[in-house]
């Protein structure tokens, strides 16, 4: 799971929740359209947290930038039903968040892991909103077998034990490694109410979507949208050099973030701003 870098919003950002015509998300929003703006969607159990270390670099730069929770995800209220998570549905909402935002200048989308399949499914349905798409630490299709048989897991202790979701993530907290680095009892305690409040069908079905995701790469390469492959220095949930040949594939720019694993956004945010924000320039070059 991502963890956030910073708890607190910086001083130029604001929580609020964006209105679209398929309900309201819960968004942390800073800057002005000065070059564009940018819509940050945030991955498996993840939040619009995960992208707070780069609200205020990519602000800086001229960007408008908007980070979302998704429907049933943290401070976004869902349904008690799997079948509204289901991907087709999940894309829709990105649609109809591009359509809310209604900023002048480009609008450049960033999907970061599940939230990279969403993205894709989304501009396969409709590209026209978008000046481009970033894949971060998204890969071509499923996860690794290992992380498929984790997830496999999680979604089978949800299934049967939803209703207990405190006793789920100390369960899955004491699988963490003997010598990880112990979080803040801040961080700690936003990482439980952060799952808490996810609603478990979104999990449930999210969850499912991360090992069954069939590879339409062919398909994405086919749609004329200027495309960026971003992922760390090493990844467990999409192998790095599956990446690298995801870009060659797409015809895609490609940048690896020293420093940085499968949450570059918060492991490495600077040089993550920076990249994003040189690849958003150069569109306009082009």
């Amino acid at each position: 799971m991502s963890k956030p870098p910073r708890l607190t919003l910086p001083p130029a950002a604001r929580a609020h929740r964006l209105d679209t015509s398929r309900g309201a998300f819960a968004a942390h929003e800073a800057g002005e359209p000065v070059h564009g703006t940018a819509l940050l969607v945030p991955g498996f159990t993840g939040s619009k947290e995960d992208f707070s270390a780069l609200l205020e670099p990519l602000a800086a730069a001229g960007f408008r930038v908007v980070a979302v929770d998704g429907r049933g995800q943290y401070e976004s209220p869902g349904p008690r039903e799997e079948s509204a998570y289901e991907l087709h549905e999940l894309a829709l909402d990105l649609l109809a968040q591009a359509e809310a935002l209604g900023s002048p200048g480009p609008l450049h989308l960033v999907g970061h892991s599940l939230g990279g399949l969403i993205s894709r499914a989304a501009v396969l349905r409709d590209a026209s909103p978008f000046a481009s798409l970033t894949l971060m630490s998204s890969g071509p299709a499923a996860i690794t077998e290992e992380q498929q048989a984790r997830t496999k897991l999680l979604v089978a202790a949800l299934e049967a034990m939803r209703a207990d979701m405190p006793a789920i993530w100390e369960a899955m907290r004491a699988q963490d490694p003997a010598d990880a680095v112990p979080d803040s009892p801040e961080l700690a305690a936003f990482l439980r109410e952060r799952w808490l409040a996810t609603v478990p069908e979104q999990l449930i079905t999210t969850g499912r979507i991360l090992v069954a995701e069939p590879d339409r790469v062919a398909e994405l390469a086919a749609v004329p949208l200027p495309k960026l492959v971003l992922s760390g220095a090493v990844d467990y949930a999409w192998p790095v050099p599956l990446m690298d040949e995801m870009a060659v594939r797409l015809a895609a720019s490609r940048v690896v973030i020293d420093g940085a694993e499968h949450s570059p956004n918060a492991e490495n945010p600077q040089l993550t701003a920076v990249s994003l924000a040189t690849f958003w320039r150069s569109l306009t070059t082009r």
